[in-house]
């Protein structure tokens, strides 16, 4: 069994800010279950292009309001408590903070902790450590 919270996780190395994001990583790929679960908050007013070519990530919004651009389609979905948003299909997309915007996110296959999103939003696909 594993039990953290993110008050133990600030300031930590599970603790990764770039850009206009945060994302605590409360399960890593180094805890061996097969997926890696963040907590991530996007600061308000900002306009920020991801695009997870590895990883499939799976979003539920807690709090905050903004705006889901599916650069693949160019339908744009609004984001306020209670949205979920599932790139299945590793769909190029801006989320677009009209507050700041906190979200629960998981990934597969799941990151190891050390990712940050490259100059095209996408992270790395690291390899598990044994």
């Amino acid at each position: 069994m594993i039990v953290r919270t993110t008050e133990e996780i600030t300031g930590t190395d599970r603790d990764v800010a770039a850009g206009h994001w945060r994302s605590k990583r409360i399960v890593l790929g180094g805890d061996k279950v097969g997926f890696s679960f963040h907590e991530t908050t996007i600061d308000a007013g900002s306009v920020n292009e991801f695009h997870y070519a590895n990883h499939v990530e799976a979003v539920w919004l807690v709090e905050g309001e903004g705006t889901l651009l599916d650069r693949e389609t160019g339908k744009e979905y609004p984001l306020a408590p209670g949205t979920m948003y599932l790139l299945n299909g590793h769909e190029r997309h801006t989320v677009t903070a009209r507050t700041q915007l906190r979200m629960l996110c998981v990934f597969n296959p799941p990151v190891v902790g050390t990712e940050v999103h490259d100059e095209n939003g996408v992270y790395p696909l690291v390899a598990v450590p044994d």
